[in-house]
């Protein structure tokens, strides 16, 4: 690799405070904030809005879509051409 073309890959906590969770992994991401991790070593922490841990996907709480009905309006509209 050339030098001082590419950002620096190293660890970095993300951080998701409405779930309170956090995880540890490598990133290019850069922050001023830092967090004490488990290990007793400062990373940089970066906020995140959604995780896996508080979207609705992955939690289950999603919504569930009435899809019966957008196929019976489908048909009606396109109907066995």
């Amino acid at each position: 690799m050339k030098k001082n073309l590419h950002p620096e890959y190293r660890p970095v906590v993300f951080r998701d405070a409405s779930a309170d969770y956090a995880f540890l992994t490598r990133s290019t991401a850069t922050s001023a904030k830092t967090v004490e991790w488990a290990d007793g070593n400062l990373y940089p922490v970066v906020d995140v809005d959604v995780s896996s841990a508080s979207h609705p996907f992955y939690t289950g709480r999603g919504r569930v879509l009435d899809t019966a009905g957008r196929v019976e309006r489908f048909n009606q509209r396109y109907g066995k051409r």
